[in-house]
């Protein structure tokens, strides 16, 4: 990024409506930046403008559904406009998830996600490229998750789009290495408390809650000012983040022993109607931040981290494959 501050820089965000995407929003006006606001929900857009505007910054709504392609080429037109010319950070943040057995989740649904989560990620790169290639700077950044390389069992569209972000961002980096001003980050954190898990689709029958240890999403728009000041591939966002794909790159039965715990989670929750969430269209509840599940939580999450890491290295090394 030519700028060494963020004060004036134009970031484009998609996914700002809520969570993580509304907390880079607010992170970044608040260091004076100049923040592109893309979601499908106009109205929730609306509000984290206004909210940005207080913290400093000046914002621009862009009401975009990243899984449209002339969409996200008309955010990039926008946010080119809105910046003279110029772009200088573009986030790919939108995602959506469908929870469910592979078999008994439909199809449209496990399409959705990839289109949103997969390719939707590959449509703003697409679109923002140009514009670095042409000013020959520039920072992308691609919200991945700890899932880019722990598979997640009940989520298998989520998975293969998270693991399918790895390739594509390192792709990049690759093609790019000629271009020593434009970087593409990836930022991976743990599970984070966002309305995700309130607003995604359930297939399970069951309700969902999201394990501890929940970080605050304020933590991953941190990091993400963190690398768009100071660009560097990858991040990671909580101690679970880290040791769990240590734990998977170590343990070759990881995976099954997951699985069986998830199943058994769900088995055990509370009851739930089935709803497609906000695959197909924003969801109806309170746009914010957070998700709330981190004032549930009274203990402390180092401890349930221990605990689950020990527990998930004695069962994977129980199942792990015999040669």
């Amino acid at each position: 990024m030519n700028n060494p501050s963020l004060d004036g820089a134009v970031v484009v965000i998609t996914g700002a409506s809520s969570g993580i995407g509304r907390a880079a929003a607010q992170a970044f006006a608040g260091r004076g930046a100049r923040v592109v606001l893309a979601a499908r929900d106009a109205q929730a857009l609306e509000e984290v403008a206004a909210q940005c505007r207080v913290a400093g910054g000046e914002a621009l709504v862009v009401p975009t559904d990243v899984g449209v392609a002339d969409e996200v080429e008309r955010l990039a037109s926008a946010a080119a406009k809105f910046g003279r010319g110029h772009i200088d950070v573009w986030i790919n943040n939108a995602g959506i998830g469908a929870v469910g057995a592979f078999d008994e989740t439909p199809l449209e649904a496990h399409e959705q996600v990839v289109q949103t989560d997969l390719l939707g990620y590959l449509r703003g790169a697409h679109a923002v490229l140009p514009y670095f290639k042409q000013q020959s700077a520039g920072v992308l950044i691609n919200t991945l998750s700890v899932g880019s390389w722990i598979a997640q069992p009940y989520a298998a569209a989520y998975s293969a789009s998270k693991f399918g972000l790895r390739g594509l961002t390192q792709a990049l980096r690759g093609e790019l290495a000629q271009w020593p001003h434009i970087h593409v980050c990836d930022i991976y954190p743990g599970v984070i408390d966002t309305p995700g898990f309130r607003d995604g689709a359930n297939y399970t029958g069951r309700q969902l809650v999201p394990p501890p240890p929940r970080y605050d999403p304020a933590r991953v728009a941190e990091a993400m000012l963190r690398r768009a000041l100071r660009p560097r591939d990858s991040t990671a966002v909580g101690a679970s983040a880290t040791l769990l794909r240590i734990a998977h790159a170590l343990l070759p039965g990881f995976d099954r022993f997951n699985g069986l715990l998830t199943g058994m989670a769900l088995r055990r929750a509370e009851p739930a109607a089935s709803s497609s969430g906000n695959l197909f269209a924003p969801p109806s509840g309170e746009r914010r931040v957070d998700g709330g599940w981190r004032a549930g939580e009274r203990v402390d999450s180092r401890l349930l981290l221990a605990g689950g890491l020990a527990l998930g290295v004695l069962g994977a090394l129980l199942l792990r494959p015999r040669r």
